[in-house]
């Protein structure tokens, strides 16, 4: 984007300017100036056709066309004025125009800074230093209703295209809507962190922008009171906005000496937010296909390319209650690129942190371990953060299994000290050198097993004989 040319004429700064396109299809531009004056302009044949010098005794700080017929513009000074000027006349002819004041009045306390006037011509807000709004009725400039509320200098001024209210922005911080009826305030936006420049209604009212002193670009929803996005593609303050006629596009320029262009992308957003979705939809269905025919590494794939850690964790599970637990899951995790390694390990360190989903958690992170070299490790964007999350609980998870392993063996030692749990003889070992040997050590074996339990009812019989003697001398006894 290039200067195409340039409008000479003003002496001081350009305060401000409003532009407008006349029924008959001709632009013009309306600018006020430092220098106390007015100039009106025709852009394509680059020429002044008006100029209104000494009328207002101090800087133009605000003008504006009117929205409907364009046939008069107003303006407001440091001199704490508001002109009304007629543009009855005006032909399509570059001659020299005479700008007439149809109305004037004394406004504010302190300078004008911002004017607007309805969507219907038939109302005028101006802002002003003195931290009020006003309404004035044309074609007179009658006074209406007084906003107040702000507690600094008001910057902007806006008419809704759709509803009877005003929004303004103020050095306070603040953007606010008020009702034109009754003036009163129906509600307030916070969040710039520097005193508003400039606000601009979008989407037939549903929406506006604002800019400011911190350098940013805003977008608010005006039924929720809610920034839906800010923009920082400025690196100083932001004095002026403007919207394109079907709010598609607008610009913003800044004291970095930038001037930025943007574009209106909610409709594409809305398309490419539907594809996305259908596109989840059927690779949601491919993903249930395959798990139903147990094409795992399939299902990884596609739970990564879904975001769906449940659904992973759910795969890794199944997969490790299978018989080739690991090299299935090694399997499905070498065609994983590093992104994916990373994201995996952030799953598994949130599924780490619960102690009824670490033993997968543990598991996955071992085959993990055992597929990257240390040097991919350490090069893995964010692995130190991720290893802080994991090595403790992973300590955790140790040190709950260590004391469960020695309450057991602590159990198996009080049964057996209390002759519950007997212990199980220790096998005796022999080596065997030919097959004929091994039969007859198994029917030696077989032969011990028989005498001691021979030996065992041998025993028995001897105890029951002692038994019966002795029951029998204690009955001589007692006779």
């Amino acid at each position: 984007m290039s200067c195409s040319y340039v409008l000479a004429g003003h002496t001081d700064i350009v305060l401000c300017l409003d532009t407008c396109i006349t029924s008959s299809g001709r632009t013009l531009i309306v600018t006020g100036s430092k220098d106390k004056s007015v100039r009106l302009w025709d852009p394509n044949n680059r020429c002044c056709i008006g100029v209104a010098d000494g009328i207002h005794t101090g800087g133009i700080g605000a003008v504006a066309f009117a929205k409907k017929l364009h046939n008069f513009f107003v303006s407001g000074s440091s001199d704490l004025t508001l002109k009304l000027w007629s543009l009855d006349g005006l032909t399509d002819v570059n001659d020299a125009f005479t700008l007439k004041t149809r109305a004037t009045t004394k406004a504010h306390d302190k300078d004008i800074n911002a004017l607007a006037v309805a969507p219907n011509d038939s109302l005028i807000c101006s802002g002003s230093q003195d931290r009020t709004a006003r309404i004035w009725k044309l074609p007179h400039l009658t006074p209406g209703v007084v906003l107040r509320g702000h507690k600094r200098g008001i910057w902007s001024v806006e008419f809704s295209p759709v509803d009877q209210c005003v929004i303004t922005g103020s050095g306070d911080k603040t953007i606010k809507i008020w009702a034109i009826s009754d003036g009163s305030c129906l509600k307030t936006f916070e969040g710039h962190t520097s005193s508003v420049f400039k606000v601009q209604f979008l989407t037939r009212g549903a929406q506006f922008v604002s800019c400011g002193a911190d350098g940013l670009l805003k977008l608010w929803t005006v039924k929720t009171n809610e920034c839906v996005a800010t923009y920082d593609q400025h690196e100083d303050k932001v004095w002026a906005l403007t919207v394109g006629k079907k709010t598609e596009m607008l610009a913003t320029g800044g004291s970095d000496a930038v001037i930025n262009l943007w574009h209106d992308s909610t409709a594409a957003d809305k398309e490419e937010a539907f594809q996305k979705e259908e596109e989840n939809v059927l690779k949601g269905q491919e993903l249930d296909n395959a798990v139903a025919d147990a094409n795992y590494i399939k299902a990884i794939h596609l739970a990564f390319e879904l975001r769906r850690p449940h659904k992973l964790f759910e795969l890794f599970g199944d997969l490790c209650r299978s018989e080739d637990a690991k090299n299935q899951v090694k399997t499905a995790l070498d065609a994983l690129s590093m992104d994916e390694y990373r994201l995996l390990l952030e799953y598994v360190r949130e599924w780490n942190t619960k102690p009824k989903l670490c033993h997968i958690a543990q598991f996955v992170l071992l085959q993990v371990f055992s597929i990257l070299s240390p040097t991919e490790i350490v090069e893995m964007k964010g692995v130190g953060e991720l290893l802080e999350g994991l090595i403790p609980y992973s300590q955790r998870h140790y040190s709950r299994i260590d004391r469960l392993e020695r309450s057991i063996f602590l159990l198996d030692y009080t049964l057996n000290g209390m002759s519950i749990v007997e212990p199980e003889p220790e096998p005796e070992m022999g080596v065997v050198d030919d097959p004929k040997d091994e039969l007859i050590m198994e029917v030696v074996g077989q032969g011990k097993e028989q005498d001691g339990e021979d030996d065992s009812l041998k025993k028995r019989s001897s105890k029951k004989r002692k038994s019966q003697k002795s029951n029998g001398g204690n009955k001589k006894v007692k006779a």
